[in-house]
């Protein structure tokens, strides 16, 4: 642990310098231990060291981690809380039937998974009985989402349910009060949009019903990164 710690000790966290591969055995995986900006070189390395990790009480319970799935030069992020149990028996997130509507509602506005868009969760690894990821489990896992973030580089950021807003942006509002609406992060236009599970519960298209409303966020999406495509 010293060894670890030590690792960074020297690093200044905004501009920490990527670890060489010989050195990714020494990545701390005790949440005790930080993980700073800059960390890791690419998604693949990152990958490598989420699947070693313990840096939480989830990982005894997995299957598998749950990294990302999609293009890693998308310009779409979409973030949600963590994996249920057909992510976490197939190691991908957003498979089960979130994720097939998922599909739909981005495929509505041209937006492919393979070449549009960079999937991944709060948390890599499911919660026991789908619960939502406690604070401490957050904590311990959003540096590597930092760090997703600053790989893929995204021009606009998608939180799917409250989890996944206060996760990344520390807002405690709930989602019916801010979805549709541009907020800003680092430079990054970001919008919080309704989890497709809470679409799947409230499946009434009616005009300003949740579906309808989806609708609604996922054209200004659309808009907004045609936009800033131009």
């Amino acid at each position: 642990m010293t060894e670890q710690i030590g690792l960074f000790g020297d690093l200044p966290a905004p501009e920490a310098a990527a670890l060489a591969p010989e050195t990714w055995d020494q990545i701390p995986t005790s949440a005790s231990v930080p993980i700073p900006p800059g960390t890791y070189a690419d998604l693949d390395q990152l990958a490598s060291h989420c699947k070693q990790c313990q840096r939480c009480d989830l990982a005894r319970g997995r299957t598998n981690v749950v990294v990302s799935r999609g293009s890693a030069a998308a310009s779409v992020m979409i973030i949600g809380e963590g994996p249920g149990q057909s992510e976490d028996e197939q190691g991908l997130p957003f498979v089960g039937k979130s994720g097939q509507l998922l599909e739909k509602i981005l495929a509505s506005v041209r937006l492919d998974t393979e070449n549009d868009v960079y999937i991944c969760n709060v948390v890599k690894c499911r919660p026991p009985g789908n619960r939502a990821p406690t604070s401490g489990e957050i904590a311990a896992c959003v540096p590597y989402l930092k760090e997703q973030v600053r790989l893929v580089d995204p021009k606009i950021i998608l939180l799917t349910g409250g989890t996944a807003l206060k996760g990344l942006l520390g807002i405690t509002q709930g989602i019916t009060k801010v979805r549709g609406n541009w907020m800003e992060w680092e430079g990054r236009h970001c919008m919080a949009i309704f989890h497709p599970a809470y679409l799947l519960r409230n499946p009434s298209k009616e005009k300003g019903k949740p579906k309808w409303l989806m609708w609604q966020d996922i054209q200004a999406i659309r808009k907004k990164l045609d936009e800033l495509s131009t």
